[in-house]
């Protein structure tokens, strides 16, 4: 008898083939997309870095918000430009913050799309950081009150999830507790629970005019050479009541996804940020990649990492890809 030669190209020759034996599907259902909303009316400006993405009036918020549910995209993250910054973050936490507005203005409007509101001070602050500054340093435990404010004005507003993605110690059990005592038991809180001090958040603090004014984050965000730790800091975010959890950057932690994953099995986020968007759009626009095929294989590989939910500014793009077939 011949000795068997397995010929694993048997299964690769029919593009249907492929398809039923494919292992990692990337479906609408898995998408976030990330919107920058501001003050004003009939206001798109375009983001430089950022090409096809926009910062938007609510108005024109409400046009991006019916096309993603009009193409099944189940969630957006709103990120708030406010008009005016202070060393409080006041704007945050206000009634009729640029945040607060947005979401009772999408959840009227569009009622059937899950809306995620970022919580954090780092767009609100004169000085850029993610919470209260004293005496050059940004202090942790002082800055738990204003977030928990921050997102209990959210919940009020309408919000259906709230995601801390500010990095300081203890900011998920502060905002869990708040919640609870405001009544709003229900609303769920996805952590930025590993999110690393990265330079692929670049174009996003152009886009949100976030940049710090002095120093970095490096004191509260995660040192990019650190596994074990993510490990450890998602377990206090579980422990603390998060309800998701997330990975930040997506692309150079793929071993981060699929380590927490297989770590903790609660549903997992990971967020593409606005750097990844950038280079495949870049490499596209030169030429030098198919940003389609590009653009899929990145998705589909945070995906088959362990990611249940993906965050991208490619959200529309991709779904109108997968409308036809799926694969670019």
């Amino acid at each position: 008898m011949a000795h068997m030669v397995f010929r694993p190209r048997r299964l690769r020759e029919k593009p249907l083939l492929r398809r039923m034996v494919r292992e990692t599907t990337l479906s609408v259902d898995d998408f976030v997309y990330p919107l920058f909303v501001t003050h004003g009316r009939s206001v798109r400006e375009p983001i430089s870095a950022m090409p096809g993405q926009f910062r938007v009036s609510i108005d024109e918020l409400l046009k991006e918000a019916k096309d993603a549910a009009g193409m099944g995209i189940p969630a957006i993250l709103l990120f708030g430009v406010p008009a005016e910054k202070d060393a409080r973050a006041s704007e945050a936490y206000a009634e009729d913050g640029i945040i607060q507005q947005a979401v009772r203005a999408v959840k009227d409007r569009v009622p059937d799309l899950l809306v995620i509101t970022d919580v954090c001070l780092c767009e609100y602050t004169s000085h850029g950081h993610c919470g209260i500054v004293e005496d050059g340093t940004v202090r942790n435990d002082p800055t738990l009150e204003l977030l928990a404010r921050t997102a209990v004005s959210h919940a009020e507003a309408g919000a259906d999830v709230v995601a801390p993605s500010d990095m300081m110690d203890g900011r998920v059990a502060a905002i869990r507790e708040a919640l609870d005592e405001a009544s709003y038991i229900d609303t769920p809180i996805m952590a930025y629970s590993a999110k690393y001090a990265s330079a692929f958040y670049g174009p996003f603090r152009e886009a949100a005019g976030s940049a710090p004014q002095f120093g970095d984050r490096r004191g509260y965000q995660m040192d990019p050479a650190n596994g074990i730790e993510a490990m450890r800091e998602i377990a206090l975010d579980v422990d603390e009541g998060a309800d998701i959890i997330m990975v930040k950057p997506a692309l150079p932690y793929l071993d981060i996804i699929s380590r927490a994953k297989a770590d903790f099995g609660l549903p997992l986020a990971a967020y593409s940020v606005s750097g990844e968007y950038a280079m495949i759009k870049a490499a596209g626009q030169l030429g030098w990649l198919d940003e389609k095929r590009a653009m899929m294989e990145a998705l589909t590989s945070i995906r088959r990492a362990g990611a249940d939910i993906v965050i991208t500014y490619f959200a529309k793009d991709a779904a109108r890809v997968l409308e036809h077939g799926g694969e670019a």
